[in-house]
């Protein structure tokens, strides 16, 4: 098997600061636990950016530029920066900073979805911050939107004209398709770094049958031209990671997609989650690779081309 490329999302949109109080939210918390990720392992940084005052998803450029060039001074590890940023933005708000800071890689959600928040608001009785339960409770309503046209712009503005390559953030099978397409229409080359993505309410289940005809699936529409990681939500995050170790995928864990390091306790950062991952990957004979090691894997244009200083 090829040597395996760990992925940490350190913050995301969809946890809120009253779930954990290891959330990284202010500039220097998401600069520590991101530099401590890669540290233990993580080739790749998945970054989203909060308002530090508040711990809210935020799309300013100057909450990105408070952390994206010190991780990047401190480490060599690939910066991805999300295109997702949160449901609740609109497509210019959610292109500013990758727009702005032109990264080597940007995560890419291949369709247009529900993506229900709601049931996490009944496990929290105290709340930091007046957004968090509104934010949670008004998702029984929220539609991610990315539709084709969505899609080929972001393809277009931060791919053909910036050089960034993706993480195609699939949360079902017909994101495979949809990405099949983009690829007939030029406007993506290979090779494709696809990330199945499982539990999220709105999208895939997290039972390893899907797992295994999404693997049957991607390769019938790509062959030999991908890679595939896994991400799974919450306590399905170490079982499906683990799987998808097992038959020759790359892995993703991080605060943005589990709170947790095991049933009932919380994990105190990201660096413990990398760590665990590690471990397990390693006992079944994979490699990890580095960051350089990465770059070339995924085709990526380097950390020198990018307008991060």
């Amino acid at each position: 098997m090829s040597k395996i490329i760990i992925t940490c999302a350190v913050t995301g949109s969809i946890h809120t600061p009253s779930m954990s109080p290891y959330l990284p939210v202010t500039t220097s918390e998401i600069t520590e636990q991101a530099l401590g990720a890669a540290e233990a392992g993580a080739a790749i940084l998945h970054l989203h950016a909060r308002d530090p005052e508040t711990g809210k998803p935020s799309s300013l450029v100057e909450h990105f530029m408070g952390f994206l060039p010190r991780i990047k001074q401190a480490s060599d590890a690939v910066l991805n920066i999300s295109t997702g940023g949160s449901a609740v933005m609109t497509l210019d708000e959610r292109l500013e900073a990758p727009k702005s800071a032109e990264p080597e890689m940007c995560s890419l959600n291949m369709g247009t979805m529900n993506f229900a928040l709601y049931p996490a608001a009944e496990r929290i009785s105290e709340w930091k911050f007046d957004w968090e339960k509104p934010f949670l409770e008004e998702s029984d309503d929220l539609v991610f939107k990315n539709t084709p046209r969505d899609i080929a712009r972001i393809l277009t503005e931060l791919g053909n004209e910036r050089g960034a390559r993706f993480e195609f953030e699939c949360y079902d099978l017909s994101h495979l398709y949809m990405l099949r397409h983009f690829a007939d229409r030029g406007l993506v080359k290979p090779p494709f770094f696809i990330q199945f993505v499982f539990g999220v309410l709105g999208g895939m289940g997290p039972e390893p049958e899907n797992l295994t005809h999404m693997k049957l699936i991607a390769d019938k529409l790509f062959g030999d031209d991908y890679a595939f990681s896994v991400l799974a939500a919450g306590r399905h995050q170490i079982p499906l990671t683990t799987m998808a170790a097992a038959i020759g995928g790359h892995v993703r864990v991080g605060l943005e997609d589990s709170l947790t390091i095991a049933r009932g306790r919380l994990a105190t950062s990201n660096a413990e989650q990398v760590a665990k991952i590690r471990r397990i990957v390693e006992e079944l004979g994979r490699e990890l690779a580095t960051p350089e090691e990465a770059r070339a894997m995924l085709g990526l244009k380097g950390a020198d081309r990018t307008a991060i200083r």
